[in-house]
């Protein structure tokens, strides 16, 4: 595997597997002088992690993170930053039962054939959703270094759930009740609605898909190098490395192309001796740079693929159909913990072309 790595001055590499020892991530090009500790890693592992709620995966894992490097005195000294938090509640057994069984909806099969038999296929090794605890880790480093140096806030919110969502909502309401209750969601009505159809779709057997909105205030204008490492590029890539997302769109997206430009332009105006735009189509990029507006991506989840139904599958051990009923701890709904994770790989992807754009030095001071 060549492509666990991130970014190209700020970088982030993942490292684990789902019941391997542990789950880890390693970040080089932090500057130096950011204080640093556990405390600003762990609420957000905390979010994220399995077995909070009757609505996720009931693995039990504590993902309480270690940072073996890279911090001195309480401040970051520029060297790698390793953390790791330790796999305690693997159960393995029932994978063995299905080796040869591809489940639908995984990478089970691709894996096998592109690494000869040889891909860790225990709670789907590295292809698993727990692997995004190593993109949390980095990610709360990055969401403060934003903060710290830029004033950059990133936020991350449930927007649907099946066919359940809601209107818009401000940045204000969402930022301060997004975490009030299980699904995620700022709107506390809906989000109940949202948690009824995810128990009533675990209750059949089945999984229900969704969307995350993710919203970004704070940034300068120029952050994105174009043409391939543009500010949507990057994020895009970026994004698409979280298991299970099919779908990401910036600004008005897939909405946008039912307007005419007319409709869809974003007048320039100056507000405060700022220049700014009325309306925000573009989600805050134009060109693939930073336009300094918000920050606006919806990331489209599709149903967990792990689910109790019995599926009529390939056996490829004896080239026959079978019957399976995926065994294991499983997720109805893996959107509910995704804002966390987005938050996360938003903010690396920020704080890297922040760095690279030069308006976060190597070293921090009088910040």
């Amino acid at each position: 595997m060549g492509g666990n790595t991130l970014g190209d001055r700020f970088i982030v590499t993942s490292f684990g597997e789902s019941h391997g020892r542990c789950v880890g991530s390693i970040l080089d090009g932090c500057p130096a002088g950011l204080p640093l500790s556990e405390s600003d890693i762990q609420p957000d592992l905390d979010l994220r992690k399995p077995g909070q709620s009757s609505i996720t995966t009931q693995r039990k894992e504590e993902d309480k993170v270690e940072i073996l490097s890279g911090v001195f005195n309480g401040y970051t000294t520029n060297a790698p930053i390793c953390m790791v938090i330790w796999n305690k509640d693997s159960d393995s057994r029932p994978y063995d039962k299905i080796k040869t069984i591809p489940r639908p909806g995984h990478s089970d099969y691709p894996a096998m054939v592109k690494y000869g038999g040889y891909a860790d296929y225990r709670g789907s090794g590295r292809f698993s959703g727990r692997l995004t605890a190593s993109y949390v880790m980095a990610g709360a480093i990055s969401k403060k270094l934003l903060k710290y140096v830029l004033g950059i806030e990133t936020i991350a919110y449930t927007k649907q759930i099946g066919d359940i969502s809601y209107e818009k909502i401000s940045y204000d309401e969402a930022k301060e009740n997004r975490y009030n209750n299980e699904v995620r969601c700022p709107d506390p009505n809906i989000a109940e609605k949202m948690k009824e159809s995810i128990m009533d779709a675990r209750k059949s057997g089945n999984s229900l898909g969704g969307i995350v909105e993710c919203v970004s205030i704070g940034l300068p204008v120029g952050l994105g190098e174009p043409v391939f490492s543009s500010l949507e590029s990057d994020l895009s890539k970026a994004l698409f490395s979280i298991p299970a997302v099919k779908a990401v769109e910036f600004g008005s997206g897939f909405e946008g192309t039912k307007k005419t430009g007319y409709e869809n332009n974003d007048l320039f105006i100056k507000e405060e001796g700022k220049v700014i735009t009325l309306t925000n189509n573009s989600g805050g990029i134009l060109g693939g740079i930073s336009n300094g507006m918000p920050l606006t991506i919806k990331i489209g989840f599709k149903p967990a693929a792990s689910i109790a139904k019995i599926q009529r599958t390939l056996d490829l051990s004896s080239d026959t159909l079978v019957d399976l009923q995926v065994p294991g701890r499983h997720d109805p709904c893996v959107v509910p913990r995704a804002p966390p994770i987005i938050e996360g790989i938003v903010s690396i992807v920020l704080s890297d072309h922040a760095i690279k754009a030069g308006f976060i030095p190597n070293i921090l001071r009088g910040y």
